[in-house]
């Protein structure tokens, strides 16, 4: 069983990437998707053509009658995958926005059935020179032909860079036009067939119920006495306005329950008219507020932040604070569902940027149900029921572009580290380790060294071929603690052409593309942070600190003995979080959890598609590695990818 299930999973999760030219590359679908897809393709192409002649011209029309026949059938099953309550995610046990690609590929899928339906009807009137008399004088023909048109066009508008380019446009269109198709395929079909409409119909109306009905009785008041609203609907947010274009989002007395790792639709109509966003929850209900993250792109992203803005730089009295950044939203939801991780022995956590609203709730849930451990009650919401957890290892790493994205969740992962330290010291065996990639901040690395200096860290210095510079933490510091750092004199060139070279990250800052490929190597040459736009790592030396330098020949380096001309700015980060300068090499972190393993891993990506590809292609290589499909007694791996994704 063991070997079948690490079998399957390593179809699933194989991918590769087509590259055109150097900046241009393109994700595959998966290969589980791939046979799912075709396994779909080789049954409607068998039901189409079974014991009938696609080379016998006497039979086109047969083949014809046929196509269109099995065209309607898929009709419902399109719309089955497009609701947001279906049975088919109910059944396989995930959530509407996991079966996105499915209805996208069945609709593919129709269109070519239809294509070949219409493709066998004109070769056979082509013979006799009467494709143009039917599509001018047949209506029945031109609804037709007016429901391929509609339904290429929704294939082609469908395409992922047309969703990317406007989403709120892409819905607008997308009701508009399969409403049209709904109505032309219905006036071309005879009356005995009409029912392969009504179905679809159906189909809708009950999903659009289900969704009233349960938008009702999350948004009234009326069904939430403890939110004590005197309005008709129950939730109020507080939206705050946070560095690098987001919007704190904040339910305080969240009408529902969630679980970690879900997701709301959620709208507001004094700010955003008649949108609705899907949103991470990035709380966990044991802190009893609802919060998100919202990152500013163009629509209603852009509308909310621009309301926080201003409502910021209003002049108002404290206690009127409050009141006027509230505003009345509505909650759809929440969705999502996944195999829940409290049952895996080691659990490996990555995210990047905004992927940490997704990955730190799963991190924090996981946490609260160790300290359950022994209560009477345990967690009401959690997704396993009882309280506990037989995880005994969690990784967690975090891909930043700068301080200000940290802070979202610094002090949440504080917490955690200082939960697991006192559950350690109660005689619990369980292991936290977190580290934060830094990638365009390097200032922020720069400032943790003092901290962890005088945490008991060690730096290198005095290396052969390096400039190693010393800052005094200052007169007045009873410890005096001398603060170092090396920098390769061969990849940091100091001259001024180099300084002239603009920089690459938000802010002016410089991106860090270097991969670390083992975090105990931090402080030898593979570990220095090489800049993606030339700036030196020595830059940010000269820029925050007056120096004094003297060069020793025999040693072959410069040592530059340096005063700060302000303190480091400092930050409630625990010592005990890893904080790193550039980008994760993902393969040796998930090898790492997986070689302490002592029972099943699940590995959880949340991130941009390259993250998610390249964290994909690592499990498959190490459960290939580990031979756990060839039984060789090695943990089986679980993989769980969140893109993000229109």
């Amino acid at each position: 069983m063991a070997t079948m299930a690490a079998t399957c999973r390593e179809l699933t999760y194989a991918s590769c990437s087509i590259s055109i030219g150097s900046k241009i590359s393109y994700a595959t679908p998966t290969l589980g998707q791939i046979l799912l897809v075709s396994a779909e393709l080789v049954a409607v192409i068998v039901l189409c053509f079974y014991a009938l002649h696609p080379s016998d011209e006497w039979q086109w029309e047969d083949v014809g009658y046929r196509t269109g026949f099995i065209a309607c059938a898929q009709l419902p099953l399109v719309f089955l995958l497009a609701g947001k309550n279906n049975v088919i995610a109910l059944l396989v046990g995930t959530s509407y926005e996991r079966l996105n690609w499915l209805h996208r590929w069945t609709a593919r899928v129709l269109l070519l059935t239809v294509t070949i339906h219409m493709g066998f009807w004109f070769t056979d009137w082509y013979r006799f020179d009467y494709i143009k008399v039917k599509l001018t004088t047949d209506p029945i023909t031109q609804r037709g032909f007016a429901a391929w048109v509609i339904m290429l066009w929704i294939v082609i508008s469908s395409m992922a860079p047309v969703r990317r380019w406007n989403y709120e446009l892409f819905v607008v269109q997308h009701i508009v036009t399969f409403s049209g198709l709904i109505a032309a395929v219905y006036l071309h079909l005879p009356a005995e067939n009409k029912v392969w409409i009504w179905i679809p119909i159906g189909l809708l109306v009950l999903d659009r119920l289900l969704r009233w009905l349960r938008l009702l009785y999350i948004n009234i008041a009326i069904f939430h006495p403890k939110s004590k609203s005197k309005k008709l609907l129950a939730s109020r947010a507080i939206f705050e306005v946070l560095d690098c274009e987001t919007t704190r989002i904040t339910i305080t007395t969240p009408p529902t329950s969630w679980c970690p790792g879900q997701h709301v639709l959620l709208s507001c109509h004094t700010v955003a008219p008649f949108q609705s966003h899907p949103f991470t929850i990035a709380s966990i209900p044991s802190d009893g507020k609802m919060e998100f993250f919202v990152k500013s792109k163009m629509g209603g992203t852009k509308r909310f932040l621009e309301y926080a803005e201003k409502q910021q730089n209003l002049p108002l009295l404290e206690q009127e604070y409050e009141c006027s950044q509230s505003k009345t939203v509505l909650l759809e939801g929440p969705y999502g569902r996944m195999r829940p991780l409290r049952q895996f022995d080691s659990v490996f956590l990555i995210a990047g940027s905004s992927g940490g609203t997704f990955t730190v709730p799963l991190l924090r849930d996981i946490v609260h149900s160790w300290k359950a451990v022994g209560s009477e009650f345990g967690s009401r919401w959690s997704w396993s029921g009882p309280s506990g957890a037989a995880t005994r290892y969690l990784r967690c790493v975090w891909i930043v572009k700068s301080r200000a994205q940290y802070r979202w969740f610094g002090e949440k992962l504080g917490d955690v580290i200082q939960d697991v330290e006192q559950l350690r010291r109660e005689g619990h065996n369980y292991e936290v380790d977190i580290s934060v990639y830094v990638t365009c901040d390097e200032s922020f690395v720069a400032g943790r060294k003092p901290s962890l200096q005088s945490e008991g860290y060690a730096t290198l210095q005095g290396q052969p071929g390096k400039i190693s510079w010393i800052a005094s933490s200052g007169p007045n510091d009873e410890k005096a603690e001398l603060n170092t750092m090396s920098i390769d004199l061969r990849s940091s060139a100091i001259d001024s052409q180099q300084e002239s070279k603009s920089s690459c990250g938000p802010n002016g800052a410089c991106c860090c593309q270097t991969t670390i490929e083992d975090e105990d190597a931090i402080g030898s040459k593979d570990a220095q942070c090489q800049c993606c736009c030339g700036e030196p790592e020595a830059k940010a030396v000269r820029e925050n600190f007056k120096t004094l330098t003297e060069f020793d020949s025999s040693e072959n380096e410069i040592r530059m003995t340096a005063t700060p001309r302000t303190r480091p700015i400092k930050d409630n980060t625990h010592p005990a979080i890893a904080i790193l300068s550039g980008r994760p090499q993902t393969q040796s972190l998930i090898r790492k959890t997986l070689e302490q393993a002592l029972g099943e891993s699940a590995v959880i990506v949340c991130g941009p598609s390259g993250l998610v590809r390249n964290v994909r292609q690592s499990v498959v290589s190490l459960s290939d590695e580990r031979a756990v499909h060839k039984g060789t007694g090695a943990q089986g791996i679980y993989l769980h990818a969140e893109a993000f994704e229109y």
